[in-house]
């Protein structure tokens, strides 16, 4: 493998930021940090909104783009490219612009942060519940269960995902998937991937500045994320409701849920979305982070930027959380069935303000250790090097 590699990154953007834009852009800036050249072929979502004509555009172009196809085609006999980064190729970029990538020998490294391959929402939820009924080629069960509320928008995507599937553009173009996580790559063997062809890449801890010690200000038990169902907003609630002396705080939009500032109970502040500087104060004034994930989360960002914080993390036993928050090291799990457990696992940890320091130095020496962002290149470059043999 060259010292520096010429790569070009496809990315179809989704109509709202999301964490996949911001992991997408920090692992290009990466790579050009350390000298490799990036170039890109992007679309966006955010032309769609309530237009008509583009919401039939967004079906037909998902299951096949000749346009796409085309301009993935000139750029690949224009740019000489060493490797193709994929991740989102929907509704605009479709699969069809992975076969140019392979006709040309341009090995295709594809991150999949979430399950849309084989699951037509990506998130292996349905109606607020753990589904995985479409896994095995059952995408009709999208459209039965009406996953994306609207029976034509979950035909479009059960249709776009049964075409990839049988024709095998994805399976039969990409070199390598990259999942996050131990629990994700069995999910992706479960779905048919063979293991030689899935490598594992977790996230990139951000690098926190100033005081991570436990201090005075640490008077909050803090949320930090989208405010929805599957977040777990209603069991952070609750837990608050069942600690009506303690502070809790609520970091993110609620525009997709605004009834939660009506449930609420009095001890609960809602700050709104936050970014920055303004997101990192959530973090220093709390003393433990609340992630009541009810789903499958491939390695949640919000996570870990609490280790790196030096806060430790209480979070429901479920998917890659049980690998990423060592239980009574780096913080607590909690059953996902037992109500209570969750509250009591909160109250444990603010009464025992020493246990809290020693959790968040252990969950920080981990993220130094396991999620910097000089092991994530050194990852990153030997997927890279196993691609380009294959």
């Amino acid at each position: 493998m060259s010292s520096f590699m010429k790569i070009l990154f496809v990315h179809n953007d989704y109509a709202k930021p999301s964490g996949e834009e911001h992991a997408v852009q920090n692992i290009a800036g990466l790579l050009t940090s350390h000298g490799h050249q990036i170039s890109w072929l992007r679309t966006s979502s955010d032309v769609i909104g309530d237009s008509a004509s583009q919401k039939i555009k967004a079906f037909f172009s998902g299951i096949y783009s000749t346009d796409s196809r085309r301009r993935m085609e000139s750029l690949l006999d224009q740019g000489k490219y060493d490797l193709v980064q994929v991740q989102n190729l929907y509704p605009f970029l479709s699969p069809s612009v992975l076969a140019p990538c392979r006709t040309r020998g341009i090995p295709i490294v594809m991150r999949c942060p979430n399950y849309r391959l084989f699951c037509p929402n990506g998130l292996h939820l349905s109606h607020g519940q753990v589904c995985e009924r479409c896994v095995g080629g059952r995408e009709w069960q999208c459209i039965l269960r009406n996953c994306l509320d609207g029976r034509l928008k979950s035909a479009g995507y059960a249709v776009r995902n049964a075409f990839a599937r049988m024709t095998r553009m994805i399976l039969d173009n990409v070199t390598i998937f990259v999942v996050l996580s131990e629990f994700q790559k069995r999910r992706f063997m479960d779905a048919g991937i063979p293991a030689e062809r899935i490598e594992i890449l977790p996230n990139i801890a951000p690098k926190m500045d100033g005081n991570v010690d436990e201090n005075d200000e640490s008077d909050a038990i803090s949320f930090v994320g989208r405010v929805s169902p599957e977040k777990g907003i209603l069991e952070f609630l609750d837990a608050a409701r069942k600690l009506p002396r303690n502070r809790f705080v609520v970091a993110g939009s609620t525009d997709a849920m605004p009834e939660v500032t009506r449930l609420a109970p009095a001890n609960v502040e809602f700050t709104g979305f936050l970014r920055g500087k303004d997101l990192d104060d959530i973090f220093y004034r709390s003393r433990l982070l609340v992630f009541p994930s009810l789903w499958f989360e491939g390695f949640p960002n919000v996570v870990a930027q609490a280790m790196a914080c030096g806060k430790p993390v209480v979070a429901m036993k479920i998917g890659a959380l049980a690998e990423i928050v060592e239980d009574g090291k780096t913080g607590l799990l909690c059953d996902l069935e037992d109500r209570d457990e969750l509250a009591q696992k909160i109250d444990f940890l603010w009464n025992r303000p020493d246990l809290c320091r020693e959790m968040g130095k252990a969950g920080r020496e981990k993220a130094l250790a396991e999620y910097s962002e000089e092991k994530f290149y050194s990852r990153l470059m030997k997927i890279y090097e196993k691609a380009l043999k294959r």
